[in-house]
């Protein structure tokens, strides 16, 4: 049995014997190899690695491998994902979130809850979605983001994925604070997109962070900080 260490769960590192699973709550600005890179310095393990990708503007919840863990990093891959997400309407980006380049704006004024309420409805349940040129999935043996930075873009296949559920948090014209269910390849800086397409008015991915993996949760989450007061006491 692999260990999983949470914050409710410290478990003494005699017993980790350097291999278990690590719930880390990746901080904004960060990449997710800069999580793993960080770890290799602090434990002073080479094998690390991570289950579900986040992007550097994103936070939340990373599940890490160490040691022989890395092996039941596949477990987490199907699991459904939960995220927070904050989506700005009437401004849209090339990369379709806040750190891209500002391609269009519209005004937001006409857009209302109903409106956005029954759109949703069309953007749950199995739905094609259509990756990111600012992703890191092949086309053709080649990295999208290799191709944007490029300032090529190609004709991508779009994707079945699944929407469990969304839900409005908050609504304050051009925000709206949204928290989904999703599967596996879920997008969601392409669904913020379809979103203010649909909607006629464009919109971008402001804030993202990720609130669940399975039955992981980021409350139970480690911060770098705390890790790491965690691993010198230990």
């Amino acid at each position: 049995m692999i260990p999983v260490l949470t914050k409710s769960n410290p478990i003494a590192r005699k017993i980790l014997n350097e291999s278990f699973i690590l719930l880390l709550d990746k901080e904004e600005g960060w990449t997710s190899f800069d999580v793993v890179k960080k770890l290799r310095g602090l434990l002073r393990i080479r094998k690390i690695g991570h289950a579900g990708t986040l992007d550097p503007f994103a936070s939340g919840l990373l599940i890490i491998g160490v040691g022989k863990a890395t092996r039941h990093l596949s477990q987490y891959v199907y699991a459904v994902k939960k995220y927070r997400a904050v989506i700005r309407f009437g401004a849209e980006t090339d990369t379709y979130d806040k750190t891209g380049e500002l391609l269009n704006t519209c005004p937001t004024e006409s857009i209302n809850i109903s409106d956005i309420e029954g759109t949703l409805t069309k953007l749950k349940g199995p739905i094609e979605q259509v990756p990111p040129m600012y992703s890191a999935k092949k086309v053709q043996g080649r990295r999208l983001y290799e191709l944007a930075r490029k300032k090529i873009v190609v004709e991508r296949t779009p994707v079945l994925v699944n929407i469990y559920d969304v839900a409005v948090l908050e609504w304050e014209n051009p925000r709206l604070c949204l928290e989904l269910k999703v599967s596996k390849g879920t997008y969601i800086r392409s669904y913020a997109h379809d979103l203010g397409q649909l909607l006629g008015c464009g919109a971008h991915l402001e804030e993202l962070r990720r609130l669940a993996i399975g039955d992981m949760t980021v409350e139970e989450s480690f911060k770098m900080v705390e890790f790491r007061e965690y691993w010198s006491e230990n």
